[in-house]
């Protein structure tokens, strides 16, 4: 094998490993659970054809509070009384 190929195959590896690396370490650094990560009210389950698709233990979510949009692992999900009760606003 020549010693083009060679430093292509170990080069290309490294390329993959990294990226890969990259993968996990982000995955475990997205929240787990249906809680928004700015402000901990429960956040409402979006669905997303693409990302559903693509990602599908990725909760893609909203939080009626603050706004926030974002993807969520699964997790322990809020009681429907405790989300009932954070959902409704104050006039």
């Amino acid at each position: 094998m020549s010693d083009a190929v060679l430093f292509g195959v170990i080069f290309a590896g490294f390329f993959v490993l990294r990226f890969l690396a990259a993968t996990v370490a982000f995955y475990f650094l997205i929240p787990a659970g249906d809680r928004c990560p700015n402000c901990d009210a429960p956040t409402v389950r979006v669905q997303s054809k693409v990302w559903n698709t693509v990602l599908p233990w990725i909760r893609t979510s909203w939080c009626y509070n603050c706004g926030w949009e974002g993807f969520l692992r699964e997790g322990e999900l809020s009681s429907p009384a405790e989300t009932t009760k954070t959902l409704t606003r104050k006039p």
